[in-house]
């Protein structure tokens, strides 16, 4: 496994991120064990959930993992996130300094554990003061309830409004940001990752298959029809673009590597991505998913890509504002 400091601290992340959200819904508790041992065996060491998934039995899966023993906590760079609404009472969302002291001890609770590595903040919260927010979190860190903070969803001026405070405070700040940043969805190109970059946060791609439109979703029906294919957003997306997907699977064809694996090696040769998150429902799903590891595209390949899927900008692969000004 490679590992890389997440963002500008010191602190060691794999390249990989085991995501958890399948946890309790699509994975019975059993299997997510049995997940999240075999990530430690291939040196998956960055987990990451959050408060609201499967209403809360996602964190508790994780604390009796981490209860079973083993070093399994000592092991893990645990992240998990807060912002979203976990009952009808006003105060139980969003990032005010009583909903974060209540989020961050229910999910200690849930953990089994007395800190989170990396807490995240789900969302903006546009209503509650940056100063009201650090001040919140600089009582959970003296508190040692949390080593880092994290921020997801966030565009690149959101970024630089929490930096730029955090700076005044003279604190560390934000240390990674999660996008949802994928082949189809490079909108993060154009202001979050720049800023990620220029205030040294790692970024941390979400949907890193597009819900699994890059995944070989053409390849797989054709070869069994009883295969499990993409719905909702994702089967919308893929009836809009499947010429575009079928030229894909054949680039990875060519190369003679799963466009999944493609997919996410695309994402680990983007300047300032820490990893992507991997959301497997299978221990084997993981087993495949370290074959992205291994994988270096050539320009060659890469200028293809960008021929497929280029960026969101008239003016080429370029940041804000050259993207769309002259």
């Amino acid at each position: 496994m490679d590992y890389i400091q997440l963002g500008r601290s010191g602190l060691a992340v794999s390249r990989l991120v085991l995501g958890t959200m399948n946890f309790g819904t699509q994975t019975p508790e059993q299997d997510s064990h049995a997940i999240m041992d075999r990530a430690h065996e291939h040196g998956v060491n960055f987990f990451d959930t959050a408060d609201v998934y499967a209403d809360g039995r996602t964190e508790q899966i994780i604390g009796r993992w981490f209860g079973t023993g083993g070093g399994r906590r000592d092991r893990t760079v645990l992240a998990t996130k807060l912002y979203l609404t976990t009952s009808s009472w006003p105060n139980d969302g969003r990032l005010s300094a009583l909903h974060i002291r209540r989020a961050c001890d229910a999910s200690l609770k849930r953990l089994g554990t007395d800190h989170i590595d990396v807490y995240q903040m789900h969302h903006i919260d546009r209503n509650t003061p940056w100063e009201e927010i650090w001040e919140a979190f600089d009582v959970l860190r003296q508190q040692g309830k949390v080593l880092y903070f994290g921020s997801s969803n966030f565009a690149g001026w959101h970024l630089a409004q929490a930096q730029e405070t955090a700076r005044a405070r003279h604190r560390l700040g934000l240390v990674a940001e999660q996008s949802v940043y994928n082949l189809m969805n490079r909108w993060a190109e154009l202001e979050v990752l720049p800023a990620a970059r220029h205030y040294g946060l790692g970024l941390i791609p979400w949907s890193p298959l597009n819900g699994g439109v890059l995944g070989g979703v053409l390849r797989k029906q054709r070869r069994d029809a009883a295969a499990r294919g993409v719905s909702g957003r994702s089967a919308a997306t893929l009836a809009a673009h499947r010429a575009t997907i079928e030229a894909y699977e054949k680039l990875c064809a060519d190369l003679g590597e799963d466009p999944a694996d493609v997919g996410l090696a695309w994402l680990l040769a983007q300047e300032g991505v820490t990893g992507p998150i991997i959301g497997p429902r299978t221990a084997e799903q993981l087993d495949g998913s370290l074959r992205a590891l291994s994988i270096t595209l050539g320009k060659d390949t890469l200028a293809r890509l960008d021929e497929l899927f280029p960026p969101p900008a008239p003016n080429g692969a370029k940041p804000a504002p050259e993207a769309y000004a002259w």
